[in-house]
């Protein structure tokens, strides 16, 4: 990690308490992304166990967001941080909430899966959810990345793959939509199937509100309802 935008206080516990706060934040990313790999496959898959770890998985995460959100409410009220300090702690709170939700995504996903598992095999039909699902998990870690680094030289190129996400999630949800009319009887099951596309095009837009947060963190400028144009703009410094 890139130490050098903190750990310069003159209190040692202080460095202690922002560094663990961080690695935090990190490993319960990095469960949500497995919380996501894991419940793709299980709904591709038709593995039900599969998707019961992820439904059990998401217990974990919440209790990771309970601690962090405790921490950093004590650090602000004890340490009453300011500048780049205060807007880590504030984006911190933020992040978290983002991976929470993910979080719920992906378990919401594992329990589809479980609907799902009793019915025909749909081994091998799935590539273009499952290509969605990459460039979803690529922008999260991205983004994740770029926290633990301390870093927003990758965000404009981590939140324009969003623009792909959207044109994948358009064109899957028509082919649904196509198949619902063409064979009735499968209304129900190709409703759930829809239901998980959202769920992964709403993962993309979590992604970038993470992007987002980064940036208010390392620039001190809200970014939020901005085009990605004019996103690109503010990151390269020039006034909108």
């Amino acid at each position: 990690m890139d130490n050098s935008k903190i750990g310069h206080h003159i209190s040692e516990q202080f460095n202690k308490e922002l560094e663990d706060i961080r690695n935090k934040v990190l490993t319960m990313g990095g469960l949500v992304e497995q919380q996501i790999e894991l419940a793709i496959q299980a709904f591709t898959t038709g593995d039900a166990e599969l998707a019961e770890l992820v439904i059990k998985q998401d217990n974990q995460v919440d209790a990771l967001e309970m601690a962090i959100d405790l921490e950093c409410t004590q650090i602000l009220a004890l340490r009453q941080p300011t500048a780049f300090d205060l807007r880590l702690l504030l984006t911190v709170i933020k992040i978290i909430n983002e991976l929470e939700i993910i979080g719920d995504l992906a378990e919401r996903i594992a329990k589809i899966a479980i609907q799902l598992s009793d019915g025909e095999s749909k081994k091998d039909q799935y590539h273009e959810l499952q290509h969605m699902t990459d460039l979803v998990k690529d922008m999260l870690h991205g983004a994740l990345d770029a926290f633990a680094r301390m870093t927003i030289e990758d965000i404009a190129l981590i939140t324009r793959r969003d623009e792909n996400v959207d044109r994948e999630y358009d064109s899957i949800l028509r082919q649904l939509i196509t198949h619902m009319m063409e064979d009735p009887r499968h209304i129900t099951r190709t409703l759930n199937v829809m239901w998980t596309v959202r769920a992964i095009e709403r993962i993309g837009d979590h992604a970038c509100y993470i992007c987002e947060h980064l940036v208010f963190m390392i620039k001190g400028e809200a970014v939020r309802h901005l085009t990605q144009a004019e996103l690109e703009e503010k990151l390269n410094g020039k006034p909108l």
